[in-house]
């Protein structure tokens, strides 16, 4: 079945901005992404990084949806939406870098969803969603404002 910005967000009832192109095919990817100031890594990339811990408490993710993080002084937020039984979310994890939001495992193709940058889909699998940040020079780096 082919999802479109607009399906996803009637069935979510989720909105994005007005700019955004309504019947664009939303993309699934089984690898690394990004959307604004997340990113969504295969869990198999940083499993020696990332640990779920072993009393790991598990959401599911209803279609409604799961916010991972709010922009900026509490800004848009990006959502993880799914259909009901198929992905499950923890934020009990360790990273050293901290920058771990949570994982989340997908049997079926779930979208991550963002008012002002659209939609995109992660093919079944686990995943890592963590900040981003970005090089500022020599005094090191900080996280990605979105």
């Amino acid at each position: 079945m082919t999802v479109t910005l607009a399906s996803l967000t009637r069935l979510t009832g989720l909105t994005v901005l007005d700019h955004l192109e309504q019947s664009v095919r939303i993309p699934v990817v089984g690898g690394l992404q990004a959307q604004g100031d997340l990113i969504v890594v295969p869990f198999d990339l940083l499993a020696r990084d990332v640990l779920i811990r072993p009393a790991a408490l598990w959401q599911p993710v209803r279609a409604e949806g799961v916010v991972l993080v709010r922009g900026a002084d509490g800004g848009n937020p990006h959502t993880l939406v799914a259909d009901p039984g198929t992905c499950r979310w923890t934020t009990s994890v360790a990273d050293f870098t901290r920058l771990t939001v949570g994982v989340f495992e997908a049997r079926e193709v779930v979208y991550l969803l963002h008012p002002e940058h659209g939609a995109t889909g992660c093919a079944p699998g686990r995943y890592v969603v963590r900040r981003q940040r970005e090089f500022e020079g020599a005094w090191g780096n900080r996280l990605v404002a979105d």
